[in-house]
């Protein structure tokens, strides 16, 4: 007896009999007149199938036990019986299994999806009872007692669960992090992903991948913070960040909540924020092409660590323009971008109009 027929045996006998109820019978009754299975008999089938399923078993087991059940009874049933009848009704019977047992498993999978993407949803929106929200979050690999931080990846197109680049991204973290203890999500058309905050290389990593897979996208990485609501303050953490960085025309591939902590102070008092702009800024509408030019000119030559000709170089324009145009900012608001004091008013109203919005938007 070969390694493969021990095989099947073995699996036959430690497969439940449940599985192959009727099995044999409709065996030897195809052996003896050649018919087909009816109806009922492949209903009967599937729903085996589908119970083998739900009862963890594995399809390539029962496949076996199958195979080994036709060898044991089709012999002894009707030795003389024509080969191709038997087979093809195995074959009925097995695909009959076989479909029940992926139908029980595409359920148990739309489930699954359903259970997480609720769980994704009311974790980062905070909004279930948070002893049953850490009861949950155990299923999918969190402790909602320790640590965790957000990262959130934007793209030039949306992602959804079963997008090539996020199960590329997942990929690249299973195969170095396993699977239980990041949880990746998408929402809104962002990849999300929760780490553990004690082990910022996870989220890097991901970072990394993600802005890889999306061909240049933005990453943004919130704070840790414990608990639940934790969860959700680094999530908006890091949206928060993404919708700076477009504001700010922020072009770096990796944003980080916690280097950008700076910007809430600015505009938490968004009235004082407003009068600063207006008040330094405003004059700056009376220039030639109004005060967006300037403002922009003033942007990155503070971004340019105050260099002239590296400022210049960035704005394709001769040292001798971007003078000018500095000129015209002295000139017109009173405060000289080379001076100390007047450079830190002047690059805190250009990020409050940039925050704001100002000057397109009236304030």
């Amino acid at each position: 007896m070969t390694g493969s027929e021990i095989r099947a045996i073995r699996a036959t006998r430690e497969m439940p009999d449940a599985y192959l109820d009727g099995y044999a019978r409709i065996l030897a009754d195809v052996a003896l007149t050649g018919r087909r299975l009816t109806r009922d008999e492949l209903d009967a089938r599937r729903a085996l199938g589908e119970r083998a399923a739900e009862d963890g078993h594995g399809l390539r087991a029962l496949v076996a036990s199958h195979l080994a059940t036709t060898r044991q009874h089709w012999p002894a049933a009707a030795p003389g019986a024509p080969v191709d009848g038997v087979l093809a009704a195995m074959a009925q019977a097995v695909d009959a299994f076989a479909e029940g047992f992926e139908r029980a498993q595409r359920f148990a999978v739309r489930q699954e999806e359903a259970a997480r993407r609720e769980f994704i949803d009311d974790l980062l929106y905070g909004r279930s009872d948070l002893g049953r929200l850490a009861e949950r979050a155990e299923r999918f690999g969190l402790r909602l007692s320790h640590a965790y931080a957000v990262a959130v990846a934007h793209g030039p197109e949306p992602y959804d669960d079963t997008h090539p680049v996020t199960r590329r991204v997942d990929g690249a973290l299973v195969g170095r992090f396993g699977d239980r203890l990041i949880l990746l999500a998408t929402k809104e058309g962002r990849i999300i992903c929760i780490a553990p905050g004690d082990q910022p290389e996870m989220l890097g990593h991901f970072a990394k991948h993600a802005h890889a897979a999306t061909d240049g996208g933005q990453v943004a990485i919130g704070r840790p913070h414990p608990g639940a609501g934790g969860v959700v303050q680094s999530y908006e953490e890091a949206l928060g960040a993404l919708d700076l960085a477009a504001r700010m025309g922020y072009e770096e591939p990796v944003l980080r909540a916690a280097e950008l902590l700076v910007f809430p102070v600015l505009t938490r008092d968004r009235q004082a924020m407003a009068d600063l702009v207006r008040t330094t800024l405003g004059p700056l509408r009376t220039a030639r092409g109004g005060a967006q030019p300037l403002i922009d000119t003033l942007a990155v030559y503070f971004d340019a660590g105050c260099v002239a000709a590296e400022a210049a170089r960035r704005l394709r324009l001769s040292v001798r323009a971007l003078t000018y145009r500095l000129e015209r900012v002295r000139t017109l608001t009173g405060a000289d971008p080379a001076d100390p004091m007047h450079r830190y008013t002047l690059q805190t109203a250009v990020i409050g109009a940039r925050l704001l919005d100002w000057p397109a938007r009236e304030l």
